[in-house]
């Protein structure tokens, strides 16, 4: 398996993987996935990758900012998202890895992430990537008409952003 920088080729397979996610409940308020144009301008184009094996997209991972105020630049909300015939096999752990190091050569010294608290998985990852829990924003939204809790991380980098 190989983690590497996105192509807009990969778009269909990152695109189900998404689908996935929603489909799951516990990944994102979102109920539909977005189009290549609407997830193309979200996200932050140096920072998008996907890993792949037997030229098949297990996993993607991008960074989007936070505000379009300058004083923000160098703070990213993290998405990641593993197919679900390829969770547990270490593929987020590899993505969250080169995705923190590409973050930090970007000059983004913070990287935020808003969970499910039901997602155990992802906040068990991202907590092994050096993010802590800020708290949790209760009843931030609905999800198909049902309250949901947010955990709130953060990751501060020691690299960037420091003087």
């Amino acid at each position: 398996m190989t983690v590497r920088q996105f192509t807009k080729n990969d778009f269909p397979a990152v695109q189900e993987i998404y689908r996935q996610g929603i489909n799951s409940g516990n990944a994102t308020f979102e109920t539909q996935v977005k189009p290549w144009q609407q997830w193309h301008q979200a996200m932050l184009e140096p920072c998008r990758l996907v890993a792949e094996k037997d030229e098949s997209i297990l996993g993607w991972a991008s960074l989007s900012p936070i505000s379009a105020r300058a004083v923000y630049s160098g703070v990213a909300e993290v998405s990641i998202y593993i197919a679900d015939s390829a969770q547990g096999q270490g593929i987020g752990r590899q993505l969250m890895s080169q995705l923190v190091t590409m973050s930090e050569a970007h000059n983004i010294w913070t990287l935020q992430a808003a969970i499910f608290p039901e997602n155990k998985a992802s906040i068990h990852l991202h907590q092994k990537h050096g993010f802590q829990v800020l708290g949790v924003r209760k009843h931030l939204g609905k999800l198909k008409g049902i309250w949901r809790d947010v955990v709130l991380m953060e990751r501060r980098s020691t690299q960037v952003g420091t003087d």
